[in-house]
């Protein structure tokens, strides 16, 4: 038998698939891009 500790990991938390990163996004936000490209009737 084998003895695993308390902070033995068999999975990260997060895959790269997870992040924007592995979508291919930027790292960062686009907060300011799309309140830049919100339509009129939005105000």
């Amino acid at each position: 038998m084998v003895e695993l500790g308390d902070d033995f990991v068999v999975l990260p938390e997060q895959t790269a698939d997870d992040t924007d990163r592995g979508w291919g996004e930027r790292a960062g936000g686009n907060d300011d891009w799309l309140l830049a490209e919100r339509p009129p009737h939005w105000d």
